[in-house]
Protein backbone atom coordinates (compact mmCIF):
# COMPACT_ATOMS: atom_id res chain seq x y z
CA UNK A 1 0.00 0.00 0.00
CA UNK A 2 2.75 2.51 0.77
CA UNK A 3 4.52 1.47 -2.29
CA UNK A 4 1.50 2.16 -4.21
CA UNK A 5 1.13 5.67 -2.70
CA UNK A 6 4.68 6.69 -3.28
CA UNK A 7 4.23 5.99 -6.85
CA UNK A 8 1.03 7.57 -6.99
CA UNK A 9 2.76 10.85 -5.71
CA UNK A 10 5.74 10.08 -8.10
CA UNK A 11 3.59 10.33 -11.01
CA UNK A 12 1.82 13.36 -9.78
CA UNK A 13 5.08 15.36 -9.81
CA UNK A 14 6.12 14.20 -12.75
CA UNK A 15 2.95 14.85 -14.15
CA UNK A 16 2.65 18.45 -12.59
CA UNK A 17 6.42 19.08 -13.79
CA UNK A 18 5.44 18.34 -17.57
CA UNK A 19 2.72 20.65 -17.76
CA UNK A 20 4.51 23.80 -16.59
CA UNK A 21 6.01 26.32 -19.05
CA UNK A 22 9.90 26.49 -18.81
CA UNK A 23 10.64 30.24 -18.28
CA UNK A 24 10.60 31.85 -21.51
CA UNK A 25 13.79 32.41 -23.36
CA UNK A 26 12.69 35.57 -25.41
CA UNK A 27 11.21 39.04 -24.44
CA UNK A 28 9.28 41.42 -25.94
CA UNK A 29 9.22 44.75 -23.67
CA UNK A 30 6.22 47.39 -25.04
CA UNK A 31 6.23 51.26 -23.80
CA UNK A 32 3.78 53.65 -24.22
CA UNK A 33 4.21 57.26 -23.59
CA UNK A 34 1.79 58.80 -21.09
CA UNK A 35 -0.78 55.85 -20.46
CA UNK A 36 -2.90 56.22 -17.25
CA UNK A 37 -2.67 53.24 -15.21
CA UNK A 38 -6.69 53.18 -14.79
CA UNK A 39 -6.97 53.93 -18.73
CA UNK A 40 -7.23 49.95 -19.76
CA UNK A 41 -11.45 48.49 -20.53
CA UNK A 42 -10.74 45.71 -18.48
CA UNK A 43 -9.80 47.78 -14.91
CA UNK A 44 -12.28 48.89 -12.09
CA UNK A 45 -11.80 52.26 -13.08
CA UNK A 46 -11.63 52.17 -16.60
CA UNK A 47 -14.05 55.11 -17.90
CA UNK A 48 -17.32 52.72 -19.35
CA UNK A 49 -16.76 53.59 -23.30
CA UNK A 50 -13.11 52.57 -23.25
CA UNK A 51 -12.05 49.71 -25.34
CA UNK A 52 -8.52 48.34 -25.36
CA UNK A 53 -9.34 44.80 -26.46
CA UNK A 54 -5.47 43.77 -26.89
CA UNK A 55 -4.81 45.10 -23.41
CA UNK A 56 -8.05 43.06 -21.82
CA UNK A 57 -6.42 39.86 -23.65
CA UNK A 58 -2.84 40.43 -21.73
CA UNK A 59 -4.87 40.41 -18.27
CA UNK A 60 -6.94 37.57 -18.89
CA UNK A 61 -4.38 35.63 -20.54
CA UNK A 62 -1.77 36.72 -18.09
CA UNK A 63 -0.92 38.80 -15.36
CA UNK A 64 -1.95 42.25 -14.10
CA UNK A 65 0.73 44.10 -11.90
CA UNK A 66 -1.97 46.68 -10.04
CA UNK A 67 0.65 48.42 -8.68
CA UNK A 68 3.21 49.66 -10.49
CA UNK A 69 5.03 53.21 -9.91
CA UNK A 70 7.58 55.05 -11.73
CA UNK A 71 10.07 56.82 -9.91
CA UNK A 72 10.05 60.14 -11.75
CA UNK A 73 6.63 60.95 -13.81
CA UNK A 74 8.94 62.51 -16.89
CA UNK A 75 10.21 61.10 -20.09
CA UNK A 76 13.44 60.76 -20.19
CA UNK A 77 14.39 60.12 -16.55
CA UNK A 78 11.96 57.36 -16.57
CA UNK A 79 12.95 55.62 -19.70
CA UNK A 80 16.33 56.13 -18.55
CA UNK A 81 15.46 54.17 -14.76
CA UNK A 82 13.96 51.43 -17.12
CA UNK A 83 17.29 50.89 -19.26
CA UNK A 84 19.66 51.51 -16.45
CA UNK A 85 17.27 49.82 -13.67
CA UNK A 86 18.41 52.97 -11.37
CA UNK A 87 16.96 56.24 -10.07
CA UNK A 88 17.16 59.31 -11.96
CA UNK A 89 20.09 61.05 -9.22
CA UNK A 90 22.32 57.76 -9.81
CA UNK A 91 21.83 57.50 -13.82
CA UNK A 92 21.92 61.44 -14.12
CA UNK A 93 19.34 61.81 -16.97
CA UNK A 94 17.17 64.19 -14.30
CA UNK A 95 15.22 66.08 -17.30
CA UNK A 96 14.75 65.39 -20.92
CA UNK A 97 17.26 67.48 -21.81
CA UNK A 98 19.73 66.17 -19.93
CA UNK A 99 22.60 63.85 -22.18
CA UNK A 100 22.94 60.01 -21.23
CA UNK A 101 26.56 60.28 -18.85
CA UNK A 102 29.55 58.76 -20.45
CA UNK A 103 29.74 55.38 -19.65
CA UNK A 104 26.37 54.35 -18.38
CA UNK A 105 25.35 51.04 -19.44
CA UNK A 106 22.01 49.73 -20.65
CA UNK A 107 21.03 46.41 -19.52
CA UNK A 108 20.62 45.04 -23.29
CA UNK A 109 24.06 45.38 -23.45
CA UNK A 110 24.46 43.08 -21.27
CA UNK A 111 21.80 40.70 -22.96
CA UNK A 112 23.83 40.91 -25.95
CA UNK A 113 27.07 39.86 -24.17
CA UNK A 114 25.11 36.74 -22.75
CA UNK A 115 24.05 35.96 -27.07
CA UNK A 116 20.97 37.90 -26.78
CA UNK A 117 20.03 39.54 -30.43
CA UNK A 118 18.45 43.11 -29.62
CA UNK A 119 16.50 45.75 -31.08
CA UNK A 120 14.87 48.85 -30.27
CA UNK A 121 12.35 49.97 -31.95
CA UNK A 122 10.67 53.61 -32.12
CA UNK A 123 10.95 56.68 -29.30
CA UNK A 124 14.12 57.18 -27.40
CA UNK A 125 14.06 60.51 -26.54
CA UNK A 126 17.27 60.50 -23.70
CA UNK A 127 20.15 63.62 -24.77
CA UNK A 128 17.60 65.97 -26.52
CA UNK A 129 16.78 64.97 -30.46
CA UNK A 130 19.20 62.95 -30.97
CA UNK A 131 18.05 59.23 -33.33
CA UNK A 132 21.35 57.94 -33.35
CA UNK A 133 21.73 53.84 -32.63
CA UNK A 134 22.61 53.87 -28.71
CA UNK A 135 25.03 50.78 -27.16
CA UNK A 136 22.85 47.37 -26.74
CA UNK A 137 20.86 47.00 -29.84
CA UNK A 138 21.58 45.26 -33.01
CA UNK A 139 19.20 46.47 -34.70
CA UNK A 140 17.76 49.87 -34.22
CA UNK A 141 15.17 52.11 -35.43
CA UNK A 142 14.52 55.32 -33.69
CA UNK A 143 12.79 59.10 -34.74
CA UNK A 144 14.65 62.36 -33.24
CA UNK A 145 12.93 63.74 -30.17
CA UNK A 146 8.96 63.36 -29.57
CA UNK A 147 8.66 62.77 -33.21
CA UNK A 148 5.21 63.04 -35.04
CA UNK A 149 1.94 61.01 -35.09
CA UNK A 150 1.86 60.84 -39.59
CA UNK A 151 4.77 59.63 -41.99
CA UNK A 152 7.58 59.52 -39.38
CA UNK A 153 11.37 59.60 -40.33
CA UNK A 154 13.29 56.81 -39.10
CA UNK A 155 16.65 56.41 -38.45
CA UNK A 156 17.03 52.62 -39.28
CA UNK A 157 20.61 51.50 -38.35
CA UNK A 158 21.67 54.85 -39.33
CA UNK A 159 19.97 55.17 -42.78
CA UNK A 160 17.10 57.76 -42.59
CA UNK A 161 13.67 57.11 -44.66
CA UNK A 162 10.46 58.36 -44.29
CA UNK A 163 7.47 56.13 -43.88
CA UNK A 164 3.90 56.29 -44.31
CA UNK A 165 1.37 55.94 -41.96
CA UNK A 166 0.05 56.42 -38.84
CA UNK A 167 3.43 56.14 -36.49
CA UNK A 168 1.77 53.54 -34.45
CA UNK A 169 1.44 51.23 -37.50
CA UNK A 170 4.84 52.31 -38.42
CA UNK A 171 6.79 51.22 -35.70
CA UNK A 172 4.60 47.87 -35.39
CA UNK A 173 5.17 47.34 -39.02
CA UNK A 174 9.15 47.65 -38.26
CA UNK A 175 8.98 45.79 -34.95
CA UNK A 176 7.65 42.82 -37.16
CA UNK A 177 10.11 43.33 -39.86
CA UNK A 178 12.61 42.75 -37.31
CA UNK A 179 11.13 39.15 -36.02
CA UNK A 180 10.99 38.12 -39.30
CA UNK A 181 14.15 38.35 -39.86
CA UNK A 182 16.09 38.07 -36.78
CA UNK A 183 18.64 34.80 -36.15
CA UNK A 184 16.54 31.77 -35.07
CA UNK A 185 19.68 30.43 -33.54
CA UNK A 186 19.19 32.99 -30.38
CA UNK A 187 17.19 34.49 -27.78
CA UNK A 188 15.65 37.62 -29.02
CA UNK A 189 15.14 40.55 -26.76
CA UNK A 190 12.29 43.34 -28.38
CA UNK A 191 11.91 46.93 -27.20
CA UNK A 192 8.90 48.27 -28.70
CA UNK A 193 8.71 52.27 -27.78
CA UNK A 194 5.67 54.07 -29.10
CA UNK A 195 5.25 57.77 -29.21
CA UNK A 196 1.10 57.09 -28.48
CA UNK A 197 -0.26 58.23 -26.14
CA UNK A 198 1.65 61.19 -25.40
CA UNK A 199 0.37 64.95 -26.16
CA UNK A 200 -0.72 66.45 -29.07
CA UNK A 201 -2.68 63.27 -29.71
CA UNK A 202 -3.79 62.22 -33.15
CA UNK A 203 -5.64 59.50 -33.77
CA UNK A 204 -4.71 57.22 -36.65
CA UNK A 205 -7.39 58.42 -39.46
CA UNK A 206 -9.60 55.12 -38.65
CA UNK A 207 -10.12 56.17 -35.41
CA UNK A 208 -10.94 59.44 -35.30
CA UNK A 209 -14.20 60.71 -33.99
CA UNK A 210 -14.64 57.39 -32.37
CA UNK A 211 -15.68 58.76 -29.08
CA UNK A 212 -17.31 61.99 -30.50
CA UNK A 213 -20.38 61.48 -28.55
CA UNK A 214 -18.69 60.45 -25.34
CA UNK A 215 -19.20 63.04 -22.10
CA UNK A 216 -16.16 62.77 -20.25
CA UNK A 217 -16.70 62.22 -16.32
CA UNK A 218 -14.72 65.11 -14.56
CA UNK A 219 -12.72 63.76 -11.61
CA UNK A 220 -14.17 65.31 -8.36
CA UNK A 221 -10.70 67.32 -7.41
CA UNK A 222 -10.75 69.01 -10.78
CA UNK A 223 -13.63 71.65 -9.49
CA UNK A 224 -11.99 75.04 -8.37
CA UNK A 225 -13.52 75.31 -5.01
CA UNK A 226 -12.41 75.87 -1.48
CA UNK A 227 -12.72 71.95 -0.45
CA UNK A 228 -10.61 70.58 -2.87
CA UNK A 229 -7.82 73.20 -2.56
CA UNK A 230 -8.12 73.49 1.29
CA UNK A 231 -4.64 72.60 3.16
CA UNK A 232 -3.37 72.12 -0.52
CA UNK A 233 0.04 73.90 -1.05
CA UNK A 234 -0.42 76.93 -3.03
CA UNK A 235 1.59 75.62 -6.34
CA UNK A 236 -1.10 73.28 -6.87
CA UNK A 237 -4.09 75.96 -7.41
CA UNK A 238 -1.81 78.34 -9.01
CA UNK A 239 -0.94 75.70 -12.05
CA UNK A 240 -4.76 75.76 -13.22
CA UNK A 241 -3.55 78.74 -15.24
CA UNK A 242 -0.58 77.34 -16.60
CA UNK A 243 0.66 74.75 -19.14
CA UNK A 244 -0.16 71.75 -17.25
CA UNK A 245 -3.63 73.91 -15.95
CA UNK A 246 -6.95 72.60 -16.97
CA UNK A 247 -8.18 76.32 -16.55
CA UNK A 248 -4.92 77.07 -19.42
CA UNK A 249 -3.99 73.98 -21.16
CA UNK A 250 -1.17 74.07 -23.38
CA UNK A 251 -1.23 77.81 -23.69
CA UNK A 252 -5.01 77.74 -23.38
CA UNK A 253 -5.31 76.16 -27.06
CA UNK A 254 -7.03 73.35 -25.80
CA UNK A 255 -10.66 72.19 -24.39
CA UNK A 256 -10.80 69.38 -21.98
CA UNK A 257 -13.74 67.38 -23.81
CA UNK A 258 -12.11 67.15 -27.01
CA UNK A 259 -8.03 66.82 -25.71
CA UNK A 260 -9.58 64.37 -23.32
CA UNK A 261 -11.57 62.19 -26.38
CA UNK A 262 -8.63 62.29 -28.61
CA UNK A 263 -6.59 60.69 -26.01
CA UNK A 264 -9.08 57.83 -26.05
CA UNK A 265 -9.07 57.56 -29.50
CA UNK A 266 -5.20 57.78 -29.51
CA UNK A 267 -4.63 55.26 -27.66
CA UNK A 268 -6.93 52.83 -29.95
CA UNK A 269 -4.05 52.33 -32.06
CA UNK A 270 -1.19 51.76 -29.81
CA UNK A 271 -4.11 48.43 -28.21
CA UNK A 272 -4.25 46.89 -31.74
CA UNK A 273 -0.27 47.23 -32.02
CA UNK A 274 -0.22 45.37 -29.11
CA UNK A 275 -2.72 42.22 -30.48
CA UNK A 276 -0.47 42.84 -33.98
CA UNK A 277 2.42 41.07 -31.97
CA UNK A 278 0.55 38.62 -29.85
CA UNK A 279 -0.90 37.27 -33.07
CA UNK A 280 3.01 37.07 -34.46
CA UNK A 281 4.06 35.01 -31.77
CA UNK A 282 0.68 32.89 -31.88
CA UNK A 283 1.39 32.12 -35.43
CA UNK A 284 5.35 32.28 -35.57
CA UNK A 285 5.03 29.22 -32.42
CA UNK A 286 7.01 31.74 -30.22
CA UNK A 287 4.13 33.06 -27.75
CA UNK A 288 4.97 29.99 -25.06
CA UNK A 289 8.98 31.18 -25.61
CA UNK A 290 8.37 34.74 -25.30
CA UNK A 291 7.42 36.90 -21.97
CA UNK A 292 5.63 40.03 -23.39
CA UNK A 293 5.67 42.86 -20.61
CA UNK A 294 3.89 45.87 -21.46
CA UNK A 295 4.02 49.25 -19.11
CA UNK A 296 3.91 53.00 -19.53
CA UNK A 297 7.01 55.34 -19.09
CA UNK A 298 4.86 57.51 -16.54
CA UNK A 299 1.45 57.96 -15.44
CA UNK A 300 -1.32 61.07 -16.69
CA UNK A 301 -3.28 63.53 -15.04
CA UNK A 302 -6.56 64.26 -16.63
CA UNK A 303 -8.14 67.38 -14.26
CA UNK A 304 -7.10 65.79 -11.06
CA UNK A 305 -6.48 68.70 -8.44
CA UNK A 306 -7.08 70.69 -11.54
CA UNK A 307 -3.59 69.73 -13.14
CA UNK A 308 -2.57 68.22 -16.77
CA UNK A 309 0.48 65.86 -17.72
CA UNK A 310 2.51 64.23 -15.11
CA UNK A 311 5.45 65.31 -12.96
CA UNK A 312 3.54 65.67 -9.91
CA UNK A 313 3.53 63.02 -6.86
CA UNK A 314 -0.18 62.29 -7.18
CA UNK A 315 -1.36 58.98 -7.89
CA UNK A 316 -2.10 59.42 -11.31
CA UNK A 317 0.89 60.88 -12.18
CA UNK A 318 3.40 58.28 -10.95
CA UNK A 319 1.23 55.00 -11.15
CA UNK A 320 1.23 53.39 -14.94
CA UNK A 321 -0.45 50.28 -16.37
CA UNK A 322 2.16 47.29 -16.49
CA UNK A 323 0.98 43.62 -18.03
CA UNK A 324 2.81 40.60 -18.38
CA UNK A 325 2.39 38.07 -20.94
CA UNK A 326 3.40 34.33 -20.74
CA UNK A 327 0.92 30.85 -22.04
CA UNK A 328 2.01 28.26 -19.66
CA UNK A 329 4.48 30.70 -17.35
CA UNK A 330 2.95 33.47 -16.35
CA UNK A 331 -1.03 32.31 -15.20
CA UNK A 332 -3.81 33.87 -16.90
CA UNK A 333 -5.55 36.71 -15.00
CA UNK A 334 -3.41 36.56 -12.63
CA UNK A 335 -2.86 39.91 -10.47
CA UNK A 336 0.11 41.05 -7.98
CA UNK A 337 -0.73 44.17 -5.23
CA UNK A 338 3.24 44.36 -4.83
CA UNK A 339 5.03 47.66 -5.78
CA UNK A 340 6.64 47.09 -8.74
CA UNK A 341 8.92 50.16 -10.18
CA UNK A 342 10.39 51.05 -13.54
CA UNK A 343 13.77 50.58 -11.98
CA UNK A 344 12.52 46.83 -11.66
CA UNK A 345 12.51 46.24 -15.10
CA UNK A 346 16.19 45.92 -16.10
CA UNK A 347 17.05 43.27 -12.77
CA UNK A 348 14.33 41.64 -14.29
CA UNK A 349 15.41 41.09 -17.55
CA UNK A 350 18.62 39.98 -16.52
CA UNK A 351 17.26 37.65 -13.69
CA UNK A 352 15.40 35.89 -16.68
CA UNK A 353 18.19 35.94 -18.68
CA UNK A 354 20.60 34.39 -16.03
CA UNK A 355 22.70 36.83 -15.78
CA UNK A 356 24.09 38.48 -12.65
CA UNK A 357 22.86 41.59 -11.32
CA UNK A 358 25.50 44.63 -11.52
CA UNK A 359 25.76 46.25 -7.41
CA UNK A 360 24.83 49.46 -9.08
CA UNK A 361 21.04 48.93 -10.03
CA UNK A 362 18.60 50.10 -7.52
CA UNK A 363 15.50 48.08 -8.62
CA UNK A 364 14.89 44.35 -7.78
CA UNK A 365 13.84 41.83 -9.73
CA UNK A 366 10.27 40.60 -9.91
CA UNK A 367 10.88 37.71 -12.22
CA UNK A 368 9.39 35.24 -9.06
CA UNK A 369 6.04 37.39 -9.08
CA UNK A 370 5.62 36.54 -12.59
CA UNK A 371 6.04 32.66 -11.70
CA UNK A 372 3.44 32.89 -8.81
CA UNK A 373 5.96 32.68 -6.39
CA UNK A 374 5.63 35.15 -3.11
CA UNK A 375 8.89 37.00 -2.02
CA UNK A 376 9.04 37.70 1.42
CA UNK A 377 11.34 41.11 2.01
CA UNK A 378 9.77 42.77 -1.20
CA UNK A 379 9.32 46.65 -0.60
CA UNK A 380 6.57 48.55 1.61
CA UNK A 381 7.82 51.82 -0.08
CA UNK A 382 9.50 53.64 -2.46
CA UNK A 383 11.05 56.87 -2.70
CA UNK A 384 9.67 59.08 -5.41
CA UNK A 385 11.52 61.97 -6.96
CA UNK A 386 11.02 65.16 -9.69
CA UNK A 387 13.55 68.05 -10.31
CA UNK A 388 12.43 71.19 -11.03
CA UNK A 389 12.47 72.11 -14.89
CA UNK A 390 12.96 75.50 -16.96
CA UNK A 391 10.91 75.19 -19.05
CA UNK A 392 8.13 74.09 -16.85
CA UNK A 393 8.56 76.35 -14.00
CA UNK A 394 5.53 75.82 -12.12
CA UNK A 395 6.44 72.32 -10.56
CA UNK A 396 8.61 72.13 -7.95
CA UNK A 397 11.20 69.31 -7.04
CA UNK A 398 9.41 66.78 -5.09
CA UNK A 399 10.44 64.03 -2.90
CA UNK A 400 8.27 61.79 -1.78
CA UNK A 401 8.05 58.73 0.39
CA UNK A 402 5.17 56.83 -0.75
CA UNK A 403 4.01 53.66 1.49
CA UNK A 404 1.37 50.95 1.40
CA UNK A 405 -1.04 53.45 3.06
CA UNK A 406 0.61 56.65 3.64
CA UNK A 407 2.32 58.93 1.20
CA UNK A 408 4.36 62.33 2.31
CA UNK A 409 5.73 64.75 -0.12
CA UNK A 410 8.40 67.05 0.30
CA UNK A 411 8.60 70.11 -1.51
CA UNK A 412 12.31 71.49 -2.29
CA UNK A 413 12.09 75.33 -1.71
CA UNK A 414 9.30 77.81 -0.58
CA UNK A 415 6.22 76.37 -2.60
CA UNK A 416 3.94 76.12 0.56
CA UNK A 417 2.97 73.33 2.99
CA UNK A 418 4.39 69.48 2.15
CA UNK A 419 1.71 66.90 2.26
CA UNK A 420 1.07 63.98 3.79
CA UNK A 421 -2.00 61.55 2.92
CA UNK A 422 -3.91 58.10 4.10
CA UNK A 423 -4.31 56.57 0.50
CA UNK A 424 -6.92 53.77 2.19
CA UNK A 425 -9.11 56.00 3.53
CA UNK A 426 -8.41 58.95 0.95
CA UNK A 427 -7.47 57.71 -2.44
CA UNK A 428 -8.01 60.80 -4.62
CA UNK A 429 -5.82 62.55 -2.16
CA UNK A 430 -8.16 65.58 -1.46
CA UNK A 431 -7.31 65.90 2.60
CA UNK A 432 -3.59 66.86 3.43
CA UNK A 433 -2.49 65.63 7.26
CA UNK A 434 0.69 67.52 7.24
CA UNK A 435 -1.12 70.05 9.57
CA UNK A 436 -3.16 67.53 11.37
CA UNK A 437 -1.92 66.87 15.40
CA UNK A 438 -3.20 63.33 15.48
CA UNK A 439 -0.51 62.87 12.24
CA UNK A 440 3.04 64.57 14.16
CA UNK A 441 4.74 61.63 14.48
CA UNK A 442 4.14 59.75 10.89
CA UNK A 443 4.68 63.01 9.01
CA UNK A 444 8.24 63.34 11.05
CA UNK A 445 9.36 59.88 10.62
CA UNK A 446 8.52 59.36 7.50
CA UNK A 447 10.10 62.68 6.22
CA UNK A 448 13.06 61.53 8.31
CA UNK A 449 13.11 57.88 6.72
CA UNK A 450 13.09 59.73 3.14
CA UNK A 451 15.95 61.70 3.56
CA UNK A 452 17.87 58.52 5.74
CA UNK A 453 17.35 57.05 2.19
CA UNK A 454 18.18 59.93 0.04
CA UNK A 455 21.36 60.73 1.81
CA UNK A 456 22.34 57.74 2.26
CA UNK A 457 22.84 56.92 -1.52
CA UNK A 458 24.11 60.38 -1.71
CA UNK A 459 21.11 61.61 -3.57
CA UNK A 460 20.75 64.68 -1.71
CA UNK A 461 22.87 66.35 1.21
CA UNK A 462 20.50 67.21 3.76
CA UNK A 463 22.67 69.69 5.89
CA UNK A 464 22.85 71.78 2.58
CA UNK A 465 18.87 72.00 2.31
CA UNK A 466 17.70 75.87 3.18
CA UNK A 467 15.81 75.98 6.52
CA UNK A 468 12.83 77.20 4.72
CA UNK A 469 12.56 73.94 3.38
CA UNK A 470 11.50 72.60 6.74
CA UNK A 471 9.24 75.11 7.62
CA UNK A 472 6.05 73.45 7.18
CA UNK A 473 6.99 70.36 9.03
CA UNK A 474 8.51 72.60 12.04
CA UNK A 475 5.04 73.22 12.25
CA UNK A 476 3.64 70.64 12.84
CA UNK A 477 6.64 70.14 15.84
CA UNK A 478 5.21 73.30 17.60
CA UNK A 479 2.19 71.72 17.47
CA UNK A 480 3.22 69.09 19.88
Amino acid sequence: MKRFKSLSILLALLWSAATIQAQPENVVFILSDDHRYDFMGFHERAPDFLETPSLDRMASGGMHLRNAFVTTALCSPSRASILTGRYAHNHGVVDNNRPVPQGTTFFPQLLQDAGFETAFVGKWHMGGESDEPQPGFDHWVSFPGQGVYYDPMLNVNGERSRFEGHTSDVLTDQALAYLDGRSTDRPFFLYLSHKAVHAQFEPAARHEGRYDDVEPAYPVTMANTERNYRGKPTWVREQRYSWHGVDYMYHGALVYDQFYRRYAETLLSLDESVGRVLDYLEENGLAENTLVVYMGDNGFMFGEHGLIDKRAAYEESMRVPMLAYAPGYVEAGSAVDAMVLNTDIAPTMLSLAGIEIPQEIDGRSFLPLLAGESIADWRTEFVYEYFWEYNFPQTPTVYALRGDRYKYMYYHGLWGINELYDLDLDPLERHNLIESPGHVDRAREMRNRLFDILEADDAVDVKFLPPGDFQADERLLDAE
